[in-house]
């Protein structure tokens, strides 16, 4: 058995992972990539968040044409939909940024293998690959191995008629029906995306709410919004089985008749991808639900074995990965890395997009902290109008008592691009003074945000 020796061995190419290497051999460790597909990216780059923009901006611009165009005095004959176009179109878009990936990993001269991991021994790691297995040492290791889609008890998937976000984003045509299995920010951007195109969307939900965990205000008017798009909810709802009979597929719930469809998505959440790593036989450990267990260094159990990304508790994005992966790396050669995790934005790119940053109305409550809230809604803001989009809304929360700025919460146009400037501001502890205080071009959306800020003190100026 060949082997090969380097100062990082890094498993996983997603965000985190190729983020971690590339952060790592800027700063001159000599670095081993492994990862077990061909292409590398990850979830995200391959079957998650860009192909799926890309299905989300093309769906966007097909119901725009077919209905909202009219109103800006662009006459259009019959809209017709070619699938198969607009998938190949997403298949170049993922296929791009692979390619500009692959790039990136020669430019820094990082190692890459194609294989399965496995952990053998602290600082060793075999991998598995169609002609050999190999031995890599190194001093230190991340594990950087995403998540992957959570299964459902009685939901019986055959990755075709019933199956996870990567079945969705592959559909052959347009269901006449689809169900989808989870309101949060997979099932409503999937559900979009096959709602604009012509399927009749039903969306089911243990919850008694869309996007748990997402300030309750925004999401209620964001329900509203796609019910107005022709989604339908089934709220507080558990799911029990989804079986294919015959033609149908039939998702079956607790109390309620069973609801027939063409196809089903499960779209339940995300678990750690863990499984085959050998983090038993080391004796990683692992909290309750399988997440792996680390220090204020992103350390496991094991000395010298790091983990960062899905695989650890936090929410599991893209963005959050790609800073741990960098702080870790950080930490290891400099003795100095930071996650401002207070600061980490998170974005559903429905239409209107739904994006949110720091502690909702909901937590503050809970937790007894007492604030100011400042709402503005884009109805009021000039270039929404321009755009003809004029739904949804700025939030903003505030200290009563210091004015520090504790959460932002947007729904409205572009809300994903809006939301980097309270991240910001909130990373460097900025008061709703501050944001109201700075100058925003005009007409543009952020204005909305800097009325919300004024709106704090009740000194908003444009409603």
């Amino acid at each position: 058995m060949s082997v090969k020796q380097h100062d990082l061995l890094v498993i996983g190419a997603g965000p985190g992972g190729y983020v971690a290497a590339i952060r790592a051999a800027q700063l001159g460790l000599n670095v081993g990539l492994i990862e077990r597909e061909a292409a590398l990216g990850g979830t995200c780059l391959r079957i998650g968040c860009i192909p799926s923009k890309a299905l989300l901006e093309s769906s966007e611009r097909f119901a725009e044409a077919g209905k909202h165009l009219g109103g800006h005095g662009i006459r259009v004959g019959k809209i017709e939909l070619d699938l198969a176009v607009m998938m190949e179109r997403k298949t170049r878009v993922v296929t791009t940024m692979v390619r500009g990936l692959d790039s990136l990993i020669k430019k820094n001269k990082i190692t890459r293998y194609h294989g399965e991991a496995a952990l053998d021994a602290p600082g060793k790691i075999k991998v598995r690959q169609p002609k050999e297995t190999i031995e890599l040492q190194g001093k230190f290791i991340i594990i950087a191995t995403g998540s992957n889609p959570s299964s459902l008890k009685g939901v019986e998937q055959d990755g075709d008629r019933i199956g996870t976000s990567t079945t969705a984003l592959s559909y052959p045509q347009v269901p006449s029906h689809l169900v989808v299995i989870g309101a949060g920010y997979i099932g409503l951007e999937l559900g979009s995306v096959w709602r604009r195109l012509g399927a009749r969307v039903t969306i089911i939900e243990y919850a008694n709410r869309i996007l748990p965990g997402m300030d309750a205000e925004i999401a209620e008017e964001a329900q509203k919004i796609f019910e107005s798009q022709g989604i339908e909810f089934r709220l507080g709802q558990k799911v029990t089985g989804a079986q294919i009979k015959g033609k149908e597929c039939v998702v079956s719930c607790e109390g309620i008749e069973p609801l027939p469809c063409e196809r089903v998505l499960l779209a339940a959440g995300r678990t750690p991808n863990t499984e085959g790593l050998g983090i038993e036989t080391l004796q990683v450990r692992t909290d309750a639900k399988g997440r792996i267990e680390v220090n204020a260094n992103f350390e496991t159990s094991v000395p010298g074995i790091f983990a960062i990304g899905d695989a650890i508790r936090g929410p599991m994005l893209a963005h959050k990965a790609e800073e741990e992966g960098i702080a870790c790396v950080e930490r290891l050669v400099t003795g100095y890395g930071h996650v401002d995790y207070d600061s980490i934005p998170a974005v559903v790119y429905t239409n209107p997009e739904i994006a949110t940053v720091g502690r909702s109305e909901e937590d503050l409550n809970s937790a007894g902290v007492q604030y100011r809230k400042g709402v503005f809604p884009f109805r009021a803001n000039g270039r929404a109008h321009a755009l003809a989009a004029t739904e949804g809304r700025c939030k903003v929360l505030a200290d009563a008592s210091t004015d520090r700025v504790l959460g932002v919460h947007i729904i409205g146009p572009r809300a994903g691009d809006l939301i980097a400037e309270a991240a910001v501001g909130m990373a460097c502890k900025c008061s709703s003074e501050d944001l109201a205080r700075t100058s925003h071009a005009h007409p543009t959306l952020s204005e909305a945000l800097k009325e919300a800020a004024l709106a704090v003190d009740s000194r908003a100026l444009h409603i």
